[in-house]
């Protein structure tokens, strides 16, 4: 009978800590609605399939949207739009620099200077470059230490000043007339994001998920925001846009935020990833940031597009496209490529497919699954798309239909970027210019 009397005592001291609501630990009611919402979370968040079929294939599309000119030169809303380009693509140019190691890991970004052109090398030597292919000059700031770390370069300019940040940890400015070393600092952690200059400032976020603002008089910090970590550092550069006086940007985990952009408060903050898919986040390669007046627009590798309310950070809609590419917004259609190769139309307002046509039809089956799109851009009439076996694909907007496949290298080359009527790609050891 003790031994039966003491199993009931047990009994009830524990179900009275698990009822006990004063005592610190979770009663039974919290636990049955912490797991609820879990159960909610990987409901909402639970995979679809990729885009796998055309949608209204026969669809004519006729762009009417303003033309661009220099859409690569201190874009703010990160949205090149319908760039004023109609190259043959004939002609082409060589611009040549010491062979990136780890360039299959990166996502390179040219800097466009009046008619000049800035990228660095392997060994973190900046290189500036006139419209000839000419070496204007070389710089590098690095000790033989670090130059064997191979950094990777961010780049703003704002004509007067290059601002340069890295996977080092380091940051500084130079003169981007003589290339002179203005100031050097270093930060507590490396960066890996887009660089963006606005008056008197520049903005950066580094490895710890962490948005900073900087003087571009002497480097010095203004202020910083930091958001939640990622355990795992990710490859993918993280995006900024500059917009209605408050500066939006994204995390590694999938969070988005706004700030103002001379206070450094947080505006709002919106998480895009569920609790339950946490563990996974790592993961997660989100696209470029785009904006415009009332709308973010952005993707990810899981199978979903988003818009938001620029100025709450509200969910407008999320649609299934599985894209990690910029996309672009003309008017009220947005132009996207999914790592599957459909190019997708999508009405911006409703978040409504308009029209996909599958472009990597064209290859072979065996071929298609090895390739992925890296990059594209928005013309005229055309669309030019590059992809990580170092082809230039030209699309014609109007159908969809796939014009010319150009061969630039058998390996990844950039997306492409655009000056006047040229077209430039960067690959592993040098630049490509067609016109």
């Amino acid at each position: 009978m003790n031994k039966y009397f003491g199993f009931l005592l047990l009994f009830v001291f524990f179900s009275n800590c698990s009822l006990d609501k004063k005592t610190g630990l979770w009663s039974e009611d919290k636990k049955i609605k912490t797991e609820e919402v879990q159960l909610n979370s990987k409901e909402l968040f639970t995979e679809e399939k990729n885009l796998q079929s055309e949608v209204n294939p026969s669809l004519k599309i006729n762009l009417t949207g303003k033309l661009i000119k220099n859409s690569f030169i201190n874009n703010y809303d990160n949205n090149n739009g319908r760039i004023d380009f109609n190259g043959n693509l004939e002609g082409i140019s060589k611009f040549k620099f010491s062979k990136i190691d780890n360039f299959k890991y990166i996502e390179p970004e040219l800097v466009f200077e009046k008619n000049n052109l800035l990228f660095f090398d392997n060994n973190g030597s900046i290189l500036k470059f006139n419209q000839k292919s000419r070496l204007l000059w070389k710089k590098n700031y690095y000790t033989k230490i670090e130059k064997k770390l191979k950094p990777i370069l961010f780049f703003a300019n704002n004509k007067k000043h290059l601002i340069v940040v890295d996977n080092t940890s380091k940051y500084y400015s130079l003169d981007i007339e003589s290339g002179e070393l203005l100031w050097s600092q270093n930060n507590s952690s490396p960066f890996n994001s887009q660089v963006k200059i606005y008056k008197e400032n520049f903005f950066v976020i580094d490895y710890e998920n962490i948005l900073r603002c900087y003087s571009i008089k002497d480097g010095k910090e203004i202020w910083s925001i930091e958001t939640e970590k990622s355990f795992i550092r990710t490859q993918k550069k993280l995006s900024l846009v500059v917009i209605d006086g408050q500066i939006i940007f994204n995390n590694s985990i999938g969070d988005i935020g706004a700030v103002n952009i001379d206070s450094g408060n947080l505006i709002w903050q919106t998480p895009t990833q569920s609790s339950a898919i946490y563990e996974d986040a790592f993961l997660l390669k989100t696209s470029d940031l785009i904006a415009d007046n009332d709308v973010v627009l952005f993707s990810n590798n899981k199978n979903e597009f988003f818009s938001l309310d620029i100025r709450t950070g509200n969910i407008n809609w999320k649609q299934k496209i599985n894209s990690t590419l910029r996309s672009t917004l003309v008017d009220n259609l947005i132009f996207s490529v999914s790592m599957e190769g459909f190019l997708i139309i999508t009405e911006k307002r409703s978040g409504a497919i308009i029209r996909a046509t599958d472009i990597f039809k064209v290859f072979k089956p065996k071929q298609r699954s090895k390739i992925k799109p890296i990059g594209f851009i928005l013309g005229s009439k055309n669309i030019y798309l590059t992809t990580s076996h170092g082809r230039l694909i030209t699309i014609a907007v109007k159908n969809g239909e796939v014009l010319s496949i150009q061969k630039i290298d058998n390996s990844k080359i950039s997306r492409p970027f655009t000056l006047k009527q040229n077209i430039y790609i960067v690959r592993d050891n040098g630049i490509i210019k067609l016109n």
